[in-house]
């Protein structure tokens, strides 16, 4: 079954705004971040949803509801919002909240890397997550692999859903991080990841649920 995935970054929040990293934890989306989701909503408002999913934070319920909200003025039938902890951000543990570029110079330092773009540079995407992790004094903050687990799990949940039939449109609300990973994972060479996808990008994956996960995601439009 080929499921056709729209995944769009929640709108900005106060700690994006400010260059916090932001996880797990949450901030309230900004006027900024409501435009950003009603911005989504109109470029999606002709698709006809079979079902929703994203994270159970604040600012992504709130993308969702509002882009359903357009999609429902548009004529079509509203799909149950799930919301789900399968779908948050990576968890940065002890660096929530914190400074992105104290944070990254703390993970980094001591493997010779100043910053975020220097960790991906020299040891590739996974450590920035391991250096992290490695970094925080309570190892709270998510390795590479604990990372990955979470997120195929959602994707797991998705699959599973008894719903869905070959074909169908599927509204997920994801994280910029999370996009940026799985273009880094799943992305063909001349895509261009050298930018975070901006808050209220749409990004199209198909989902091919009788793949392995390593195999099962193609994406078909990145950040716009």
């Amino acid at each position: 079954m080929i499921l056709h995935l729209h995944l769009v970054r929640h709108g900005q929040t106060t700690f994006n705004r400010y260059n916090r990293l932001q996880g797990w934890c949450n901030a309230p989306l900004t006027q900024s971040g409501l435009e950003d989701a009603d911005k989504a909503g109109h470029k999606l408002e002709h698709y006809d949803f079979a079902a929703a999913y994203c994270s159970d934070t604040s600012r992504a319920q709130i993308t969702a509801a509002r882009i359903l909200d357009i999609n429902e003025a548009a004529g079509h039938a509203r799909p149950e919002l799930v919301s789900d902890m399968h779908f948050r951000e990576q968890c940065y543990g002890y660096f929530e909240g914190q400074d992105m570029s104290l944070a990254w110079t703390a993970a980094g330092g001591p493997h010779g890397a100043k910053n975020y773009n220097e960790i991906v540079a020299k040891f590739g995407l996974a450590a920035t997550r391991d250096f992290l992790k490695e970094a925080d004094p309570f190892h709270d903050a998510e390795s590479d692999t604990e990372y990955w687990t979470r997120v195929e799990g959602a994707f797991a949940l998705i699959a599973a859903n008894p719903q869905l039939h070959d074909g169908d449109d599927v509204l997920q609300i994801s994280h910029g991080n999370t996009l940026l990973s799985l273009a880094h994972r799943f992305g063909s060479d001349d895509l261009d990841v050298s930018e975070r996808p901006a808050n209220g990008s749409v990004t199209d994956v198909d989902f091919d649920t009788d793949k392995p996960f390593d195999h099962a995601l193609t994406i078909v439009r990145w950040n716009q």
